[in-house]
């Protein structure tokens, strides 16, 4: 389901864990269309390194899990969509 939270032109990106920790925020609403393909590219250029943390996280969007490595530009990330940055979670 899309989210009505972003503004026109934009999806919104929640951070969860590890990810909220590196980026120092729990969402951002980012440009739309986006290939979801591109969206590790974008961030590690907004956030430098984020990439060695982004490969082991999952990623959904509007709730359905993605695999970023085997996009091949299928996908698209479009306006009112969201994307969900999910690390690892340990159990102890």
């Amino acid at each position: 389901m899309p989210s009505t939270n972003a503004p026109p032109g934009h999806f919104k990106v929640l951070y969860f864990a590890a990810a909220s920790s590196y980026t120092k925020k729990d969402h951002e609403m980012l440009k739309a269309p986006l290939p979801a393909s591109g969206l590790l590219t974008l961030l590690g250029n907004e956030y430098p390194g984020i990439e060695a943390l982004l490969s082991s996280c999952a990623v959904t969007v509007n709730l359905q899990y993605i695999d970023l490595e085997e996009e091949d530009g299928h996908l698209m990330i479009n306006e009112g969509d969201e994307v969900a940055i999910i690390p690892p979670v340990s159990s102890g």
